[in-house]
């Protein structure tokens, strides 16, 4: 089938290159000419596992190719919008924006029959509109919201071999025609018997906002139980394991720590927050504002506890900060906890010096007032404290006693519990975990 993705950010990048590498004749449009470039020349504009060799691979087919030219999207069975919907300014209301520029961009460019499929997180509400504004246009396509499910760090496999399918589509036959033309483009998929649920536009658009307003929720819980830990001498991982068995609780996203960030976590409760009130329904969700609140929380609580491990003022003394990204296997900085932390530190007045395996140049642009290195051993010489804030192998890996012989101070703040205190301690180390006693 030919397809084309509008949008090529995180989601749309792996998702044209994915649907090439399943056999389909892709184009890729966006307006950033720089970015279009770099994926037409088989360099992703960020760090995301495997989607270097399925591009290398789509583009040696000649399935995929890219473009700044919207009208290279003409002739195209498919239009896949993935452009971003971010918070807009003073406000946690999603912008609508590029979404709506990219829709009134491509009604040109419809043929009779077309099916324009949304992946963009947006406010329950928007496909009905933008179906309305299709309808209108005359031109015979219509709509459906297919919401993704990536997780940064695994998406290429999210995308090729996803956990589950969701169709919002009109009812009548439009809805079978847009069915028809998604089950084509996820042939692969519908074989190997992927969870496919058909539902309508206001259903799909909620399924992405309520998911990950669930998983924020499930983390903030277990913070929150951390610090009930701290003052009673509980064990948070313990506890966590203990009602993780629960096959109703799960243990999966119960690790207490610095918190979730990202691109999504953070701005799709905030949007959704600002939706439900607009929709005269803000208190079914008020609990979401508290959510938000106790993971901002877990980030100054982790700064004020390297104060206190220092136990003196924080003012010039090295602090070595391990990780930058919001979490492994990624490069994204955006609403990172690790490195609010680390500017949060330099606030006060630390000498902050952080590294991480790949979001140093997306901080660094930033964040110029922080020091750097990629060098784990250069950033520990001579730190009076260490904060390990993104789980990283690399970081899980190190060995405390080497590490004791580079710091000044060995005293380690575990953001992530995910160091065993026990032979850190054993090295010498003051090590400090989120309630673990």
């Amino acid at each position: 089938m030919k397809i084309s993705v509008i949008g090529c950010g995180y989601l749309g990048a792996v998702h044209a290159s994915a649907m090439a590498e399943l056999g389909h004749d892709v184009v890729g449009i966006d307006i950033d000419a720089h970015k279009i470039e770099q994926l037409a020349a088989g360099k992703p504009p960020f760090y995301e596992p495997g989607l270097p060799e399925i591009l290398t691979s789509a583009r040696a087919s000649g399935r995929l190719r890219f473009s700044t030219d919207i009208a290279d999207a003409a002739g195209a069975r498919v239009h896949f919008i993935g452009v971003g919907t971010p918070q807009k300014p003073g406000s946690h209301a999603a912008d609508l924006t590029y979404v709506d520029t990219a829709v009134q961009s491509l009604l040109p460019h419809l043929a009779a029959g077309d099916l324009v499929v949304g992946k963009s997180t947006v406010p329950v509400g928007t496909a009905a509109r933008l179906a309305g504004v299709i309808e209108a246009s005359g031109s015979g396509a219509s709509l459906a919201w297919n919401p993704e499910f990536l997780r940064e760090g695994f998406a290429v496999k999210d995308t090729i071999s996803p956990d589950r399918l969701v169709y919002g589509v009109p009812a009548g036959a439009a809805g079978e025609h847009a069915t028809a033309l998604l089950n084509e483009v996820y042939a692969s998929a519908m074989a190997a018997e992927t969870p496919l649920i058909v539902t309508d536009y206001a259903t799909a658009e909620l399924v992405k906002v309520a998911a990950n307003a669930f998983l924020a929720t499930k983390i903030s819980f277990i913070n929150a139980m951390s610090e009930i830990a701290d003052v009673s001498g509980a064990n948070v991982t313990e506890l966590a394991d203990a009602i993780g068995f629960d096959v109703r609780i799960g243990r999966k996203f119960l690790n207490a720590g610095v918190g979730f960030g990202g691109g999504c976590l953070p701005k799709d409760i905030r949007a959704f927050t600002a939706r439900a009130e607009e929709l005269g329904r803000g208190d079914s969700v008020a609990f979401l504002k508290e959510v938000d609140a106790i993971n901002l929380r877990q980030r100054q609580r982790v700064v004020a506890m390297t104060l206190q491990a220092l136990g003196k003022p924080v003012y010039k003394c090295k602090v070595a900060v391990l990780g930058l990204s919001f979490k492994p296997h990624s490069d994204d900085v955006r609403d990172s906890p690790a490195l609010d932390v680390a500017v949060q530190l330099r606030g006060l007045g630390a000498d902050v010096v952080a590294t991480d395996p790949q979001g140093i140049e997306n901080s660094r642009a930033r964040h110029p007032q922080l020091n750097y290195s990629s060098s784990i051993e250069e950033t520990l010489r001579d730190a009076d404290a260490v904060v390990l804030v993104t789980e990283w192998a690399e970081f899980k890996e190190i060995d405390p006693v080497w590490a004791a012989t580079l710091v000044r101070t060995p005293i380690i703040i575990d953001g992530r519990n995910t160091l065993d205190a026990a032979v850190w301690r054993a090295a010498g180390w003051t090590y400090q975990g989120i309630g673990r006693p």
